[in-house]
């Protein structure tokens, strides 16, 4: 099957974890190619629309599958081949690119939302899937916390907080985060920020920390989440996006359904506590968001959008 996947190339790349789902599902059998979109808003977007139709008359897809609500309505400009759509969150969260996601909603042939709450704020009535986003599970993801020290030159008796993104990014909340590390008024204990590292130090980083912590005012579902889990980090977070549904049953999470520092760092304190990688990893397994497993999935919608 010929997946045309069309997503933002305004940083110069696709997102790491639409690359991943697309190349699980080569791996599927599929035949993928890109189209990477540039500009801001729709009407940037309309730029790309001649050169769009000219990857499809010279790629022939068979389906198009489109990341994120603009993205979608604008794959929908052309009407020849079938598109999907994958709603990651702020598309939905954030007022002014909903208007955009509500349209592609009504145009795409298929709609997957990645979390129930925005599944739920949308009410689709008819083609529409809820599948999160999967992750690539390694065998780096197994690295102990005293070799993932060793190699990111951490110090081994320090309790290593790592922050879900970085300390700029509004969305990320980073100020609740800071208020409730500092609570704990233990100079041993530091706050890293998730900025400025390529994948495979981000998997050392999740190794060598003690906790993994989400204070974000909103999400869709979080990929770091989710490879925190299949590194065994135990896990902090707000009750945001679908991080409960993910958690729930791993020994060492903690969710917290208030935004209060107080509850913040006690849930720290019992985070920091634990002893040992969590059973995230098996969590992964069993809630089916291996890379390959969603792959499977994402085939079958294909498919069925096909008549096949």
């Amino acid at each position: 099957m010929r997946i045309l996947v069309v997503a933002s190339y305004n940083k110069g790349r696709f997102a790491p974890f639409i690359v991943e789902q697309a190349e699980a599902l080569k791996k599927q059998g599929c035949t993928i190619d890109y189209y990477g979109l540039q500009g801001k808003g729709l009407q940037g977007y309309m730029k790309n629309l001649p050169s769009l139709k000219q990857k499809v008359k010279e790629f022939c897809p068979e389906v198009i599958h489109a990341h994120y609500g603009l993205s979608g309505l604008f794959a929908n400009l052309q009407r020849r081949i079938p598109v999907v759509t994958t709603y990651h969150g702020s598309d939905i969260n954030d007022p002014k690119a909903f208007r955009f996601s509500k349209m592609a909603i009504r145009l795409s042939a298929w709609n997957i939302f990645v979390s129930r709450k925005t599944m739920e704020k949308v009410k689709p009535k008819k083609k529409y899937s809820l599948l999160p986003c999967g992750i690539d599970l390694s065998e780096s993801q197994l690295t102990t916390k005293e070799e993932a020290r060793r190699r990111l030159h951490l110090e081994g008796h320090k309790k290593y907080i790592l922050f879900a993104g970085a300390f700029d990014n509004a969305v990320k909340n980073s100020s609740l985060a800071k208020e409730a590390v500092a609570l704990l008024h233990d100079t041993q204990v530091e706050l890293l920020e998730l900025k400025g590292y390529n994948r495979e130090e981000v998997t050392m980083l999740m190794c060598a920390a003690d906790s993994f912590l989400m204070t974000s005012f909103s999400e869709g579902s979080p990929q770091v989440i989710k490879e925190a889990l299949a590194c065994g980090c135990p896990i902090v977070s707000v009750d945001v996006g679908d991080v409960k549904t993910r958690t729930a049953s791993v020994e060492g999470c903690f969710v917290s359904e208030m935004r209060e520092a107080k509850v913040i760092a006690d849930l720290l304190q019992k985070a920091l506590a634990f002893e040992g990688k969590t059973n995230g990893r098996k969590k992964i397994i069993s809630d089916g968001l291996d890379n390959r497993q969603v792959a499977m999935k994402l085939n079958e919608i294909y498919n069925k959008l096909l008549g096949q």
